[in-house]
């Protein structure tokens, strides 16, 4: 019977008029939950008013660019169903089971997700690459170790999020095997795939669609002149052949941006969200800031702090009046409570590199345990998780965000370590038990006019978005009277 009124659920859905009624009531009662009840299994229960709302409206965007897809058809009945499946049967038990076997074990709920990048190989060379990836470097992960590290997070964390990225994933390959034969050997895990979008062809968007649990994320820069600027001519053409593959075969995807001082207003106008949205058919799209990290670190690739400002501002409007899901990693910070690095519970994760070496996230290059060698010793993710320099980077996001009162909350917009706050990340940089993964990562660390350059941008920043986060965000919590656990103030 259950398994009838599961169908049931996962056909109905596939009628837009049904679809639409029930996303409707969704809506009212996740806003209820998110905004107004504060159900304390939310991210965001304890966060001031106006970040509840941020969280329900990226949650509402995201419900609505799934609609949009199956409606156009970009979605195809047989994903639909595998994800329906996976979302509504099989993860509910696999996950309550581990969660709460972490929380009873440690008292703190387990990591979301993790990001793996399983090769340093691509086969484009780009201006700024964070992973410093090129054609001639060939260093990769085994698949054996992937697999591993795939199958602890389930067990562990019961997390069944990944986030796999490079180098190319695309060009993955350990004896035989690629990123498609991982996919197929966790059926029960779903993967984001960070990909320049060159590989794709039809064969493999086929693959994709049958395969359900991967969602690539394709690379631009802007339109056509800005991609190829950045990534070598005619890359875009062939991202444009990639996003007619997926369509064809009805496989979710979207689009990664990295946002510069150069193109920082394009990549959110009017024009550039149309083009994607509704021309090329992404259903999302992850607003990666540029961070001086990798290759050739720059600050004057940075966006400004006052085009920082203004992209908070747009993307806040973009999530809300258009209801696309763009996520800025940086901006949409109010909605998680900032910095999720270092396994922040709940919400957060870390970054496993192509030679193993556990960093707190992708743009933090520094580590004090490899993977490879917790495993030859017999520990497991846990043992890196609970590390001192990931127990460290966790105190200082507890004492900026996490266990402050609701009115008192450490401004979010600026929720940065890297960027933000590097006068306190760069003297645990420093510690003699962790180190860089390479020398890009050891000359960036020494590099005096990076550090102040750093430092002085978090400053003017700090100063800016505060002035938002105390007006918009924290001053309508003072004024309530109410403390995070809605207790009146005397």
């Amino acid at each position: 019977m259950g398994r009838l009124l599961h169908k049931f659920k996962r056909e109905i859905m596939l009628i837009g008029l049904f679809r639409r009624l029930i996303l409707k009531l969704l809506e009212k009662k996740l806003y209820w939950a998110i905004v107004e009840k504060k159900d304390p299994n939310w991210i965001s229960y304890n966060f001031p008013r106006q970040a509840r709302e941020d969280n329900f409206y990226i949650t509402r965007a995201i419900m609505r660019s799934v609609d949009r897809g199956l409606t156009k058809g970009l979605i195809s009945k047989q994903v639909w169903r595998k994800a329906f499946d996976f979302a509504g049967v099989h993860l509910p038990k696999k996950i309550k089971g581990a969660k709460s076997a972490f929380i009873k074990k440690y008292g703190v709920k387990p990591p979301a997700l993790l990001a793996i990048s399983i090769t340093k190989q691509c086969n484009l060379k780009c201006l700024g690459c964070y992973a410093d990836s090129s054609q001639i470097i060939r260093e990769k992960l085994p698949f054996e170790i992937i697999s591993r590290i795939i199958k602890e997070q389930k067990q562990l964390w019961g997390s069944h999020f990944t986030v796999i990225t490079g180098g190319e994933p695309f060009l993955y390959q350990d004896n035989g095997r690629t990123i498609l034969d991982l996919a197929a050997e966790h059926p029960d895990t779903f993967f984001l795939v960070y990909t320049n979008g060159t590989l794709i062809n039809e064969e493999t968007a086929r693959k994709l669609a049958s395969l359900g649990n991967i969602t690539p994320a394709i690379s631009v820069e802007g339109f056509e002149k800005e991609t190829d600027e950045r990534r070598g001519a005619g890359v875009h053409q062939k991202i444009l052949r990639a996003f007619e593959a997926l369509k064809k075969v009805g496989v979710l995807f979207g689009i990664s941006i990295t946002p510069t001082r150069q193109n920082a207003e394009l990549i959110l106008s009017d024009e550039f969200i149309d083009y994607y949205f509704e021309k090329c058919g992404a259903a999302y799209a992850w607003v990666l800031q540029y961070t001086p990290v990798g290759r050739d670190p720059n600050l004057n690739l940075m966006v400004t702090p006052e085009q920082r400002i203004s992209m908070f501002r747009r993307v806040w409007q973009i999530i809300r009046e258009k209801q696309l899901p763009v996520i800025d990693f940086w901006n949409c910070g109010t909605a998680i409570g900032g910095c999720i690095s270092a396994g922040r519970p709940q919400v957060g994760y870390f970054h496993i590199n192509w030679r193993g070496d556990v960093t707190p996230c992708v743009f933090k290059p520094y580590f004090s345990q490899n993977i490879i060698e917790v495993y030859k010793n017999g520990g497991d993710l846990n043992s890196v998780l609970f590390s001192d320099f990931f127990k460290k980077i966790r105190q200082w996001q507890n004492k900026y965000v996490i266990q402050q009162p609701t009115d008192k909350m450490g401004n979010t917009i600026a929720c940065c370590p890297a960027k933000d706050h590097y006068e306190t990340i760069y003297p645990l940089l420093c510690k003699a038990d962790v180190k860089p993964i390479d020398e890009l990562a050891k000359k960036t660390l020494k590099n005096k006019d990076l550090r102040h350059g750093l430092i002085d941008y978090g400053k003017k920043f700090k100063t800016l978005s505060g002035e938002i986060w105390d007006k918009e965000y924290l001053a309508p919590e003072a004024k309530s009277g109410f403390n995070q656990n809605g207790v009146a103030d005397d």
